[in-house]
């Protein structure tokens, strides 16, 4: 199997009256670095397209880019590019990116412009940034990618913020790892989110749990259903203590606490996405946590009770 480092830079619109609700960023360049299994580089590409959306560079991507419309008129179309790159891709390999929105997008322009996505659901990929994170810091604290190329010494030979030198370097860090357990470690991109109750995602990790539903047709479903609900230990096929139930400390998702008396706290934070279809999924995490942290959960919850009293 081969690893497929890729990187995209993308241009949007200068005003928000004239952004299309289904590309919001046009792609207008794809890098990436082809690894072999060992994870040494194979190959490579870089390409350039030509905007069909946004005729105008918005101000921020010509900054960092440093890329011109003038540069991009003679280039070719994506759908001429997209089907050279997952040719070049070929049909034994994983994605490996820097952060969790590239395949998003990715999988975003290639359905506008006709395309299938790249799966029918919940895609593994690795994502090199958290990986690094849990192997060389111990903690999910994510760093730039020039950061990180800095503290590993990594040889500065090309610049930075263009698609093909991202990856570049990106295949660099994600080389560099070492320790089997930290590619464990996947994560799903949930453009495509499951069909059906069969083809949820149940995956577990060394320390903590991720569960990615189907789709329901409300938010009220969603947060109905008992297994998008549960809080059990997942460590545990017995029930656990409820202690908290899931509640919503700032709208970006509900946090819930129970106890295992053979293994303590466990945390459930779930956060409800919507799909490309208008649906909604929830990615729940489940994690055991020290007590600090529990108290913690258990005062922002009585606290948000006396503010729903006092209103």
């Amino acid at each position: 199997m081969n690893y497929i480092v890729f990187d995209l830079e993308w241009n949007q619109s200068s005003t928000v009256p004239g952004t299309n609700e289904k590309i919001p960023f046009e792609i207008i360049e794809i890098g990436a670095v082809k690894l072999n299994s060992d994870r040494v580089m194979i190959d490579q590409f870089s390409q350039l397209i030509k905007p069909q959306i946004y005729n105008t560079m918005h101000y921020m991507t010509g900054k960092l880019v440093h890329l011109k419309m003038q540069e991009l008129a003679h280039e070719r179309p994506f759908k001429e590019v997209m089907s050279d790159f997952l040719s070049w891709c070929g049909s034994d390999y994983i994605f490996v990116t820097w952060g969790p929105l590239d395949l998003l997008e990715l999988q975003r322009n290639m359905v506008y412009y006709g395309f299938k996505p790249l799966s029918d659901g919940p895609l593994p990929f690795y994502d090199a940034q958290k990986l690094y994170a849990i192997e060389c810091d111990k903690v999910k604290e994510r760093k730039a990618l020039e950061t990180v190329v800095d503290i590993l010494n990594i040889e500065k030979d090309i610049p930075f913020h263009r698609a093909f030198s991202d990856a570049y370097y990106t295949a660099k860090v994600f080389a560099y790892l070492k320790e089997e357990e930290t590619f464990k470690h996947y994560s799903y991109d949930n453009f495509v989110p499951p069909k059906n109750k069969a083809s949820e995602i149940h995956a577990s990790f060394s320390d903590y749990e991720k569960y990615i539903s189907r789709t329901f047709s409300s938010r009220f479903t969603l947060l109905s259903d008992k297994e998008v609900k549960d809080i059990n230990c997942y460590k545990c096929i017995r029930p656990s203590k409820k202690i908290v139930k899931p509640f919503t400390p700032n709208n970006k998702f509900y946090l819930g606490l129970s106890f295992c008396p053979k293994h303590g706290f466990v945390k459930s934070k779930i956060r409800i996405r919507k799909s490309e279809d208008g649906r909604f999924f929830a990615v729940k995490t489940k994690k055991l946590i020290e007590n600090e942290e529990a108290q913690s959960i258990i005062n922002r919850a009585e606290r948000q009770k006396k503010e729903k009293k006092r209103k």
